[in-house]
């Protein structure tokens, strides 16, 4: 199998559901305590071995680009004057974790966008495709076990969750196929927001990352020739006709993971709590906190 080593990032969003906070600050900037949501995903992929990463934004974003970038004269000497040693050691590594490219997206709404817009950049290899405001923690890395997925059965590999949640049937597409060894279906049908198990018979829901073979863009592009005016161009009925024509596609539930929805208020302050508790520099006293609150 071909070495995965490119990564797309769809950032375009305007993160409406965070105004007016998101009116100047890209919402994949919103922190966890005191790192940008976007940097836990770029993480991820280079623990997993990908080496260069296209960032597909908007106008509105440019923020993203100066905080990949090394860091400005004066913040370099502020800390250097200020003697935080450990800090300007992390704040340099940030623009070294891989090779980064910024397209903005143009064309139709829908996830698929993305995607066409760095078709040119990934060529003939498969990648990664993932979203910059939600994620699964995990360990290994889901990315990871994506990858290792990939060298042992080929195919595309989507990021998956079980989960009995009834609102969830709502908000995700569900994965249906034959389960070929513990944690691995091989996928004949994904069902957009089915609204109930009993749609579906499936509790295995596909979220936040994908690792694609290079195909999938000419079914795509299938799709966008046939796109009326307004509908939304999503990825999911690629998929489906992927897996109709014996292209393998595989849904992979992550080991040990914990998903984590950052686009929206709720889940974004449930994320920053888990993360903080996860601490050891401040998990006593922010528990402590809550513990008062209660």
């Amino acid at each position: 199998m071909a070495k995965i080593k490119k990564a797309v990032i769809a950032a375009a969003g305007f993160g409406t559901r965070f105004l007016p906070q998101t009116k100047a600050m890209p919402k994949e900037m919103l922190p966890i305590i005191d790192k940008p949501i976007i940097q836990y995903i770029v993480e991820e992929l280079v623990e997993a071995g990908i080496e260069s990463i296209v960032i597909v934004t908007g106008y509105h974003k440019r923020s993203i680009e100066d905080h990949f970038d090394q860091m400005s004269a004066d913040l370099r000497e502020n800390l250097i004057q200020g003697d935080k040693a450990d800090l300007l050691k992390q704040t340099n590594k940030i623009s070294d974790l891989a090779d980064f490219v910024y397209i903005r997206q143009k064309g139709p709404y829908g996830n698929a966008t993305p995607l066409i817009n760095a078709e040119h950049l990934i060529g003939n290899e498969p990648f990664i495709f993932a979203f910059a405001d939600d994620f699964v923690s995990a360990s290994p890395c889901r990315f990871k076990q994506m990858v290792d997925t990939y060298a042992s059965q080929g195919g595309s590999v989507l990021t998956c969750i079980r989960t009995d949640k009834e609102a969830d049937y709502g908000k995700y597409g569900f994965v249906v196929g034959e389960e070929i060894q513990p944690g691995l279906t091989q996928m004949s049908q994904i069902i957009e927001k089915p609204g109930s198990f009993e749609a579906v018979g499936s509790n295995l829901a596909s979220v936040s990352g994908y690792l694609f073979e290079p195909g999938l863009f000419n079914y795509l592009h299938e799709d966008l020739e046939k796109l009326s005016a307004g509908e939304e161009f999503i990825m999911q009925p690629a998929l489906q006709r992927m897996a109709k024509d014996g292209h393998k596609v595989w849904g992979l539930e992550i080991k040990n993971g914990k998903y984590y929805d950052t686009g929206n208020k709720m889940d974004y302050i449930k994320t920053v709590i888990d993360f903080a508790l996860d601490r050891d520099d401040i998990k006593s006293d922010i528990l402590a906190h809550l513990k008062s609150k209660i």
